[in-house]
């Protein structure tokens, strides 16, 4: 059988189920994280980045188009109190009422943009993500098949856009920024596409999806 064209919806597919898994530890929620904002420049965060935090889920979501597959991201409403205009994933912290931080970032991405379950399939998680607002993230990469339309939540999403899996997975397109607050340095990564400034954790999301599916 021939390989799935590089970078398309199905190479994705292929490469997500050797690397990565649906089930979570029982320890999950407890253990350490290797991966969040404070990898970078420890000094500029708590010494408690890390350990067991507020649970959250977001969908990192493929989009199966025919010319290649694309990442679908959303700037965050200008209204919001906290990170707003940010470009994100869709999803939130896992509510008492979630049974699985898939079904959290399931409902997050309906009621932010109204991506319906029906067109996601979940591939598997990436390393919990630890953010300096006390969040342990767990990512969740799936396919999303097209024709879907979205109904952005104007108090939530100001747009949504979709930016080339090949550019998000060339490392040529991965930069490291710096900025000083308070008088520390703080190290962040960052992918701008198009006018977009996608940094912070959503760009750490991206950097620890091309560690684990595209370096062989």
């Amino acid at each position: 059988m021939s390989p799935s064209p590089p970078f398309s919806a199905e190479d994705v597919r292929e490469r997500a189920l050797k690397s990565l898994r649906l089930d979570i530890a029982p320890d999950a929620l407890l253990a350490p994280v290797s991966a969040g904002d404070h990898v970078l420049s420890p000094e500029a965060f708590p010494p408690d980045v890390g350990k067991p935090g507020r649970p959250a889920a977001v969908l990192v979501p493929i989009v199966a188009r025919a010319e290649g597959a694309t990442v679908l991201l959303t700037k965050r409403a200008a209204r919001l109190r906290q990170h707003s205009g940010q470009i994100a994933f869709p999803g939130g912290k896992i509510d008492p009422q979630d049974e699985s931080p898939i079904a959290a970032a399931l409902r997050e991405a309906w009621e932010e943009i109204g991506l319906h379950a029906s067109h996601v399939d979940p591939l598997g998680y990436l390393d919990i993500y630890a953010t300096g607002t006390g969040f342990r993230i767990f990512p969740l990469v799936a396919i999303v098949q097209p024709p879907f339309e979205l109904t952005l939540n104007p108090d939530e999403v100001d747009d949504v856009f979709e930016v080339p899996v090949r550019f998000l997975m060339d490392p040529a397109n991965h930069q490291l920024h710096t900025r000083e607050a308070a008088g520390v340095a703080r190290h962040f990564h960052a992918m701008p596409w198009e006018g977009r400034f996608i940094w912070g954790a959503t760009a750490g999301m991206l950097k620890n999806l091309h560690a684990r599916l595209y370096c062989d």
